[in-house]
């Protein structure tokens, strides 16, 4: 977090899937302290948030640094949608249903995250519809389709 301007504001640099996604929190968190957000834009892919409490420059200042964190149960994932932590440790199949081995890390890349998966030999899978083909969190399983050289 950073300041952002003389009253008070703040720039965050999100590391959900967009700003925008950020921008329906109503409250963040800086530690166990809750600040409750009052209004929100998008700049250059970062949020600037005004935040209750936060009136001028001097007490922005005060938050520089801080990692700012959101609540799970405050968060409307639309059907579907996942966080990348629900994920890890799944069970990684192939599109016959054998098991090929559990993801251990996911590596964050401009073009497409790659799922790390750990078996009898270890597979980097690019995390695009072609070779994944369905993840479903609750039951920790996603199925994928392998090619020579994976």
């Amino acid at each position: 977090m950073n300041t952002h301007g003389v009253a008070g504001e703040v720039k965050i640099e999100v590391w959900l899937d967009s700003p925008e996604f950020f921008r329906s929190f109503k409250r963040i968190y800086l530690g166990e302290r809750e600040l409750k957000v009052e209004s929100a834009k998008t700049h250059k892919g970062f949020v600037i948030a005004k935040l209750e409490g936060i009136g001028d420059i001097n007490a922005a200042m005060t938050l520089k640094g801080r990692e700012v964190t959101v609540r799970r149960e405050d968060a409307a994932l639309p059907q579907g949608a996942f966080f990348l932590q629900d994920i890890m440790g799944a069970s990684v199949v192939d599109e016959g249903g054998n098991e090929i081995g559990k993801l251990v890390e996911i590596m964050e890349r401009p073009a497409s995250n790659i799922y790390v998966v750990r078996g009898e030999k270890e597979h980097m899978i690019p995390a695009v519809p072609e070779f994944v083909l369905s993840t479903d969190a609750e039951a920790g399983i996603i199925t994928v389709r392998l090619i020579e050289g994976m």
